[in-house]
């Protein structure tokens, strides 16, 4: 079932209508560099071993651990797997009880944790779908580009005619405008990452959108 064209639930929560995300971004982008420095050298690893594990640059690992430069989530996914931690690990939540932390938000049956927001610019939540919420498909189109990435359970994504089964580590990029849902197969909770970019880059990720993409490493449940 395909819904009306137009904004989804990105752009409907209230949290997105005022600045009032700015304490959080700051707080969790501002935290980011301290532990990526705190992964390397609790591994006695030099900015040269970790530029070679990763393909990314001294300059740019500096920047990153100094705060000079803000991580996207195309960095983050290749220092994470080089230190072998999980997304979370690095992007976390402010901490329970920080004046800056924002309330999380019911929605559709999602509860969505606000993470940072940049007016014009990318928005990033932390998402939970209990088992028996947001069963059945209801795909909707907008303007804009996301991405996801599975920290726990699974998650079903619809794009188009491709109905995928995402796994724990694994990551789905694709362009709002095609038709699209997400939602949890069960049995457990998934809880999910989403990055949502109203004129986002693309990404090097395992699950696209384009033709001639293909999947080896997602479950296909369309055949």
């Amino acid at each position: 079932m395909l819904g009306s064209t137009g904004r989804d639930w990105q752009n409907k929560l209230p949290f997105r209508q005022n600045g009032r995300m700015d304490a959080d971004a700051d707080q969790v982008l501002a935290a980011i560099g301290p532990r990526l420095r705190e992964l390397r050298r609790e591994r006695g690893s030099s900015l040269a071993d970790v530029s070679a594990a990763t393909g990314i640059s001294v300059s740019t690992l500096s920047r990153l651990e100094s705060g000079g430069r803000r991580a996207t989530l195309e960095l983050l996914l290749r220092l994470a797997s080089a230190y072998q931690v999980p997304l979370d690990q690095i992007v976390a939540l402010p901490a329970a009880g920080s004046r800056a932390r924002r309330p999380p938000v019911k929605w559709h049956g999602m509860t969505v944790y606000p993470l940072a927001r940049r007016p014009g610019g990318l928005q990033a939540y932390k998402l939970v779908i209990a088992p028996g919420d947001r069963c059945e498909p209801s795909l909707k189109t907008h303007e804009g580009y996301e991405w996801l990435y599975v920290l726990n359970g699974r998650l079903r994504v619809v794009l188009g005619e491709h109905d995928l089964v995402l796994m724990p580590g694994e990551a789905a990029e694709f362009d709002t405008r095609v038709p699209h849902w997400s939602g949890n197969p069960g049995p457990d909770t998934v809880e999910f990452l989403s990055l949502f970019g109203p004129q986002g880059e693309r990404m090097r990720v395992r699950a696209r959108t384009g033709k001639g993409t293909g999947r080896t490493d997602a479950t296909d449940r369309s055949g």
